[in-house]
């Protein structure tokens, strides 16, 4: 599904500040995959998503993606495969359009667009069933600007608009770093079941040691722009908290 071949990704080359964020990397990623990717900050792992996605392009190697090479590729034209849900809550919506709104724009995401977006009764129906299911009650306030939400409530609606349209890869970048524990608990429960019922290869970036080892099947630790471990879900399973502790104090 996803193939990096000797990706290298260095900023301000030739300057006093530059910086090799990716240095190197080999990774693939099965259809399927559920990768959480770890490591300490200026580690890589955010420069590798934005490899993924197309919002940067990497100074050396290939990207393909479903076989198809798009090393080359913007990110707007690689909506048609991937979705990505960021770390801010306020990004991705429309502050000033209604919940309703919202969600139509996401269903319309890789679509071409026309002057006029239909609404009917059967996509309200089906938003209102979706936004039901994450036990917010905001079911019926489909008319309520979503910019007046708190930063779980939206953050939460985000992670459903993502696989609103058609999509084959999810990117989670550090989706629940600005919420409190009952939002965040939220949020990946959503995040789990849209995975899971769509059966999406997904990447989550995650500082949180205990989802680490609690979702996906597969644990990519990243050091200094490398991968320095790569275990599959047996592997992980004998991992314990210490064991993660010690790779950050290396």
């Amino acid at each position: 599904m996803i193939e990096l071949s000797h990706i290298t990704k260095v900023f301000n080359r030739g300057e006093v500040n530059e910086v090799t964020a990716l240095k190197d990397v080999d990774l693939t990623i099965a259809k399927g995959d559920f990768v959480v990717l770890t490591g300490s900050n200026g580690s890589g792992k955010t420069t590798l998503l934005n490899v993924i996605s197309g919002a940067v392009l990497p100074g050396g190697g290939r990207v393909r993606i479903k076989g198809e090479d798009v090393t080359d590729m913007p990110e707007h034209r690689r909506s048609r495969w991937v979705a990505r849900v960021f770390q801010n809550p306020l990004g991705g919506t429309a502050p000033e359009l209604s919940i309703l709104d919202n969600f139509r724009l996401a269903a319309l995401r890789t679509q071409p667009k026309r002057l006029r977006i239909g609404i009917d009764d059967a996509f309200k129906k089906t938003v209102r069933e979706k936004i039901a299911g994450l036990g917010l009650g905001l079911e019926n306030k489909l008319q309520q600007p979503i910019g007046a939400l708190s930063g779980g409530q939206r953050q939460a609606l985000t992670m459903l608009m993502s696989a609103m349209d058609h999509t084959d890869i999810l990117l989670l970048d550090e989706p629940t770093a600005a919420l409190d524990p009952k939002s965040a608990e939220v949020v990946m429960q959503t995040a789990e079941k849209i995975v899971q019922a769509q059966e999406l290869t997904t990447v989550l970036i995650t500082h949180n040691l205990r989802d680490s080892l609690r979702y996906g099947n597969r644990l990519v630790h990243m050091h200094a722009g490398k991968i320095e471990y790569d275990l599959d879900a047996a592997a992980r399973q004998q991992l314990k908290m210490e064991d993660l502790y010690a790779w950050f104090e290396r």
